[in-house]
């Protein structure tokens, strides 16, 4: 498979980074991540909401098949590697990709980039509540814990608008921050108050984003009773979406 790193990324992420005190996921992101050719390595995102079952197990190996943006196929195999809270992925579809993972209920929301390390990615993915507010869980490369964000959305209407977020970083301290959300055709921009930025998928009444600059790409599974995992994914400056499904070998 071949990637076109112009295009958009392509999938890999691995675990998370730190995230800093007082502030929301890490640095700055902005995604744009591209796969090409007719075996291109690709991540996906997805849509759900959370429930109160047990988490899935989703550890394991999985052959994948998908499409760039662009309508172009490409197949590969991706193996997903439990760290703690987060879960590393590692795709090989002609070339590497790494990222990282968090599960929130049927979801799991990754961030990558093309190489052996998701250095530098981000990820967060919201639940939509029934009142508007984004109920969301964070995690960075290289870090083996997950923190927390509460948005109340203050203005606007649907997912777009403005919103007030207290969070909670691994260490248990807390952070207070302010989330402009636009949208960007078939996605969302997603801008905070502390100088980081993201691009999101929406499905159904959940919303991932991919945090980390141009290099790091955001994909959403959903969780299929069978375990298939069920993907859309997308990167920073595009406007337009990819689809992938991992099926477990």
């Amino acid at each position: 498979m071949r990637m076109n790193m112009r295009l958009f990324f392509a999938i890999s992420l691995a675990l998370l980074i730190s995230f800093a005190v007082a502030c929301k996921l890490g640095s700055s992101p902005s995604t744009s991540s591209e796969k090409t050719g007719s075996a291109s390595g690709s991540s996906t995102a997805n849509a759900a909401t959370a429930g109160t079952a047990p988490a899935a197990n989703i550890a394991g190996k999985y052959n994948i098949t998908g499409t760039n943006p662009n309508g172009a196929p490409y197949k590969g195999t991706l193996e997903i590697i439990a760290h703690g809270d987060v879960y590393q992925f590692r795709w090989n579809a002609g070339a590497q990709y790494d990222g990282v993972g968090i599960l929130n209920g049927n979801v799991v929301a990754v961030a990558f980039a093309s190489g052996e390390k998701g250095e530098g990615c981000g990820v967060v993915d919201y639940m939509i509540r029934g009142d508007g507010a984004l109920d969301g869980k964070w995690g960075y490369w290289g870090v083996n814990e997950s923190g927390t964000e509460r948005a109340t959305r203050s203005s606007g209407s649907g997912l777009e608008g403005e919103y007030d977020a207290t969070g909670r970083n691994p260490n248990g301290k807390e952070y207070k921050v302010r989330i402009t959300v636009r949208p960007a055709g078939e996605l969302y921009k997603f801008v905070w108050s502390n100088n980081t930025d993201g691009i999101g998928i929406k499905r159904g009444a959940n919303v991932a984003v991919g945090i980390g600059g141009e290099r790091c790409g955001f994909v959403a599974y959903e969780i299929r009773s069978d375990g298939t995992l069920d993907g859309v994914w997308g990167g920073s400056g595009a406007e337009t979406t990819g689809t992938e499904k991992a099926i477990r070998q």
